[in-house]
């Protein structure tokens, strides 16, 4: 898989301007919803490519990742004439880049795109390392493609459009970052006041992010071995969104990762040994900017329907990103049934729930 250029950026229109150069293209289009439209799209129209482009417009949030909605970018660029050396820009959060993404890499066999995320969820997670899918049949990222942007570029302007509930979404996977590399980084990542964000803070917390995520992908591009890290609190994370969704009360993808964070966090403790006063400064954090997530035993058997369906998972074992330590990684770590049960009964317990 190629490598894409992260950027990071200072001034999205010039940014995107020297992006757009380096691509040889013969139509241009731009993919946005309709927050992003309204939002972040003033902050890129100088841009002289864009011109008199119209947007292929999109709905807001999560439930509009589906087969449907990508049929429609599909049928947009049909449409308006676009051919396999045409370019397709994703302006907007992790449900844009990702629909968009599987959308350029899919029509007429793949065309060049370039993701600008406007969330902070986007620029450190969804719209980096090349992984591209819709929601499907119940569940989250169930179809996709590895294929790289041309571009990401990154932009903390954006993020001033914001409410605390993004920000903090993004955040969570900042705190995985921080826990699978150093204990400076994760000890920073706990010092950051959301109630009073400090934006250049934030972009050099961002940059470190971004570079820590680029760093495992480019060692292990698609997910073999190494980049198996990428998914600490995404087991039990992505059963509480899954969960959520069914039960019609969707929850933002970061807010079920720092739940899972508190479960697979406690089975390093119990398997791996990950230092109990790191987990406890954790857990501390996680309620203290994310809430609880609520549910009953009732629900464990449902919780663990929807992990036997996690892409990590090998001859139908359910497989997790484990701790020995902060940076110290443990991939392919499997629990019981019964150890599940008990981890869930622990996150209940320990978020007071």
């Amino acid at each position: 898989m190629s490598k894409q250029e992260v950027i990071i950026s200072e001034n999205p229109e010039t940014s995107l301007t020297k992006a757009i150069q380096q691509i040889h293209f013969d139509k241009l289009f731009i993919l946005t919803d309709e927050n992003t439209y309204r939002f972040c799209l003033p902050l890129v129209q100088g841009v002289e490519s864009l011109k008199g482009v119209e947007p292929i417009l999109v709905g807001a949030g999560d439930t509009h990742k589906t087969l449907e909605t990508l049929a429609s970018v599909w049928k947009a660029l049909g449409d308006r004439g676009a051919s396999r050396h045409s370019l397709l820009i994703n302006l907007g959060g992790g449900m844009v880049t990702d629909l968009g993404g599987f959308a350029a890499s899919t029509f007429k066999r793949g065309i060049p795109y370039i993701n600008i995320p406007t969330t902070l969820l986007a620029m450190v997670d969804a719209s980096v390392g090349g992984k591209t899918g819709i929601n499907f049949n119940g569940l989250k990222n169930e179809v996709g493609v590895f294929a790289p942007a041309q571009s990401v570029i990154i932009d903390t302007e954006f993020l001033k459009s914001l409410d605390k509930e993004n920000l903090c979404s993004g955040y969570a996977e900042m705190l995985k970052h921080g826990l699978i590399s150093t204990e400076k980084h994760w000890a920073e990542l706990l010092d950051f006041d959301f109630n009073r964000p400090d934006y250049t803070m934030l972009q050099t917390l961002v940059a470190q992010s971004v570079q820590i995520k680029e760093n495992i992908v480019e060692q292990d591009p698609f997910e073999k071995g190494i980049r198996k890290a990428l998914n600490l609190g995404h087991t039990v994370g992505h059963a509480f969104e899954s969960l959520a969704l069914e039960q019609k009360r969707p929850r933002l993808h970061g807010y079920a990762v720092a739940w899972g964070l508190v479960c697979e966090l406690y089975f390093s403790c119990i398997k791996t040994n990950f230092p109990k006063n790191k987990l406890r400064q954790t857990i501390q954090f996680i309620k203290d900017n994310y809430g609880v997530f609520i549910f009953d035993c009732k629900q464990y058997e449902r919780l663990y329907e929807f992990m036997t369906h996690d892409k990590k998972n090998e001859a139908g074992i359910i497989n997790f990103t484990l701790l020995g330590g902060i940076g110290d990684i443990r991939i392919n770590q499997s629990a019981t049934k019964e150890e599940i049960f008990e981890m869930l009964d622990f996150y209940r317990e320990s978020m007071g729930c």
